[in-house]
């Protein structure tokens, strides 16, 4: 079956699918094994969309087993230049309530997760992570999310942790203390590989909680998987109301140079030789 060719790809909940109209699903054979769903291509707001769950349509793939560069390369088999990446939350800081949407421009990894990377060799490849968020989709989004009243930050920065488990009180109040802003378990290594492959990655972090960190001094409860539910639920709607405005915003041309990033980050044996 031929592929159609799509410039925005959505990772996301399975309660987008209602809003994708005319939708056909496809099974992309990536070289990196199977993706954690078919992929769904449908209109949203008159734009083609390629949307895939990234925990599969059942939640059946924790964060740490998620194949995350089959879910990017196939992305990118459909055509797919600029991904919109929604997920929840934990919030680090006093200034970022639930209910909030962070729109993150930074990352701190402690994952550790292997297969973080397409190249590994035998060319060496050092992509320019220093801005791993497109700026141009970020602006986008917060004039959006201004537009609709939602309450955003448009920029902040989000340590990854490998889950499945939530974070002690001592490692939250850590990260709380370097003035992190959320903690999340799914946008890397996600970010990395779309930035690999030049492609631009639009991060929107919904707050569902306080992560565990204020628990003591405010005598708020323990984060819960079922709170994160129920608040997640509750945002929902105003998450696909911002999706359904952005995205034609998005469909233009921008102007970031994030297709750009692999043009000097290959190194040659010769300047390797150079070099040492």
């Amino acid at each position: 079956m031929q592929l159609p060719d799509v410039k925005i790809g959505v990772f996301g909940g399975s309660g987008f699918y209602s809003l994708l109209n005319c939708a056909k699903s496809y099974a992309i054979h990536t070289p990196y094994g199977p993706a954690s769903d078919r992929f769904m291509v449908g209109e949203l707001a008159g734009v083609e969309i390629a949307f895939l769950p990234r925990h599969g349509r059942n939640h059946q793939y924790p964060p740490h087993c998620i194949n995350y560069r089959a879910n990017v390369w196939g992305m990118r088999e459909l055509g797919v230049e600029r991904i919109i990446a929604p997920g929840a939350c934990g919030s680090l800081q006093r200034e970022t309530p639930p209910g909030t949407f962070v729109l993150c421009d930074q990352f701190i990894d402690r994952t550790a997760r292997q297969c973080a990377t397409y190249y590994d060799g035998p060319a060496a490849v050092h992509i320019n992570c220093a801005e791993p968020y497109c700026p141009e989709m970020r602006e986008v989004c917060a004039n959006t999310a201004e537009k609709l009243g939602i309450p955003y930050r448009g920029g902040g920065t989000a340590v990854i942790i490998n889950g499945p488990r939530f974070s002690t009180k001592a490692e939250s109040k850590w990260y709380h203390s370097m003035g992190w802003d959320v903690i999340n378990m799914t946008q890397y290594p996600e970010v990395a590989l779309a930035r690999e492959l030049g492609m631009c990655y639009l991060n929107i972090s919904l707050v569902t909680d306080w992560d565990v960190w204020i628990a003591d001094e405010e005598g708020v409860g323990m984060v819960t998987a079922d709170e994160v539910g129920r608040v997640f639920k509750a945002n929902n709607d105003e998450m696909m109301l911002l999706l359904q405005e952005m995205i034609p915003g998005l469909s233009v041309e921008l102007g970031c140079d994030c297709a750009a990033m692999l043009d000097e980050a290959v190194i040659s044996p010769l300047e390797l030789e150079e070099t040492f």
